[in-house]
């Protein structure tokens, strides 16, 4: 008979890499943000090696904020969804709220559940 397996991490498809520091996601101006050229300054950049350095640091920047949110989100699924909550969230409820189909919102939950139990990520204590 075969083992069973855990679930997969719906982030698993292609791993970030975490060794490096990424660069601190500022929040642009309003007059900058009306704008839809402007993009953290990279389009008033001359050098393209600094833009190329600024660019990568936004990426992996924006890469880690994914996924923390996705933590966050998986946390979510499943402190709402916990059969030990009187006021509990209805699996189709949670997905159309997400906008997840409900295949991928039990993934989500079961990673939530994942991150709680083993302390995955600091926001598992907050509850």
């Amino acid at each position: 008979m075969s083992q069973p397996r855990p679930a997969s991490d719906p982030r698993a498809e292609a791993p970030a890499p975490r060794r490096r520091r990424p660069a601190s996601l500022v929040f642009e101006p309003p007059e900058a943000v009306a704008d839809p050229e402007h993009f953290f300054d990279l389009e008033s950049m001359e050098d393209p090696c600094e833009l190329l350095r600024r660019s990568t640091e936004l990426t992996l920047a924006f890469r880690v904020a994914a996924d923390r949110a996705t933590e966050y989100q998986a946390i979510a699924a499943a402190q709402l969804t916990d059969p030990k909550r009187f006021d509990r969230m209805p699996l189709a409820v949670l997905a159309e709220q997400a906008e997840w189909s409900e295949d991928y919102a039990l993934k989500m939950i079961e990673f939530g559940r994942g991150l709680m139990r083993d302390g995955g990520t600091h926001i598992a204590d907050a509850g």
